[in-house]
């Protein structure tokens, strides 16, 4: 070729060796496809030569074009090989690791984890009993009067409606699924689930409590509260508050803090809105809505037989769900209730 030429035999060669060189060195078909980018892509020596056909000689056209054409065909050729090896040998590899001894003993039982749930609703459990609490429990399937009447709900209260609360037919039973675990309160102040009947009492009533929800990413129709009720002579929002954050701080750590918003509630007067600071929250840290609270309303102390002039108490309540999100930066609550036992193992046997 001649010296106008600008792409020469010597050069095409070199491009063509070193493509050989580097796919013969490649150890895996992802190396093996780096190297193809390398040598025979847009930026490769191979394509640059190319791109000065438009510079050879009229009269070199024809030779110079077959002499491209065929580099290229030894590049594409070596590589089509290598990859067909490199393919053959990773399929081995695989095959190896995965082979499976048929004849030694299988296991048939894997090693089970309890829901995060039932373990953080006991873990809450325990942190009451270690203040003197006791734990109380009461019926799912809850009668209006303790679930709504006892509580100071009104007659015409939303939250009695159909659309809020499931119902069990025939209506003229007053029976329900209980919305929340407040019933509780009123059997135990009524005497019920306690070893010691007689005031004071200091009581938290973990539970399953239902609601006519749709099932998405932040509500579900079955869900789990822990409430707790405290009825003593004396008691003030100082103590409510106290309780509070020492049980924020044994479930999001010693740094926790609480604060407390005015709201209403029909059963506690007065009332709030509680929100739990995370400081080691995804995102950085921040204040959530936990839970409810307040001091029970007098009008709760006598449904139960008890003089509100003697004896003050507080009360408030908190998903378990939600606390389990908070304490796992979990996005979906769905994830909890739709039964994959990925979601369980991850936690083993502590949440």
């Amino acid at each position: 070729m001649s010296e106008a030429n600008p792409i020469s035999q010597p050069a095409v060669d070199a491009a063509v060796e070193a493509a050989l060189a580097a796919f013969a060195a490649a150890g895996s078909v992802a190396e093996l496809k780096a190297a193809r980018t390398e040598h025979a892509g847009d930026a490769s020596a191979i394509a640059q030569l190319n791109a000065r056909m438009r510079e050879v000689p009229k009269d070199e056209k024809a030779a110079t074009g077959k002499l491209m054409g065929q580099a290229r065909g030894r590049i594409e050729g070596a590589y089509k090989g290598r990859e067909g090896e490199l393919a053959e040998k990773e399929a081995q590899a695989r095959l190896v690791a995965e082979t499976v001894d048929v004849t030694e003993a299988p296991v048939r039982r894997r090693a089970g984890s309890r829901h995060p749930l039932a373990q953080l609703q006991e873990e809450a459990a325990d942190i009451f009993i270690g203040m003197g609490w006791e734990i109380a429990d009461g019926p799912e399937i809850e009668h209006e009067w303790f679930n709504f009447d006892a509580l100071g709900f009104d007659p015409d209260h939303p939250a009695r409606a159909m659309q809020d609360t499931f119902f069990i037919e025939p209506a003229d039973r007053h029976l329900l699924l209980r919305t929340h675990t407040s019933p509780v309160q009123v059997r135990s102040l009524l005497g019920e689930n306690l070893t010691n009947t007689e005031l004071p009492v200091y009581i938290v009533a973990p539970g399953r409590v239902y609601r006519t929800d749709e099932l998405d990413a932040t509500h579900t129709p079955v869900f789990h509260q822990i409430e707790g009720i405290a009825i003593d002579r004396g008691l003030t929002m100082a103590h409510l508050r106290g309780t509070l954050e020492h049980f924020a701080r044994q479930m999001f750590g010693t740094e926790a803090k609480i604060r407390l918003r005015p709201n209403f509630f029909p059963f506690t007067e007065p009332s709030a809105e509680m929100d739990v600071w995370q400081p080691n929250a995804k995102g950085g840290a921040r204040w959530v809505e936990w839970g409810g609270c307040g001091m029970t309303d007098p009008k709760v102390l006598l449904a139960a037989g008890i003089d509100p002039e003697e004896y003050q108490g507080f009360a408030f309540g908190m998903g378990i769900e939600r606390t389990l999100q908070f304490r796992h930066d979990i996005n979906d609550m769905r994830d909890m209730v739709e039964g994959d036992v990925r979601f369980n193992t991850q936690f083993g046997g502590l949440v």
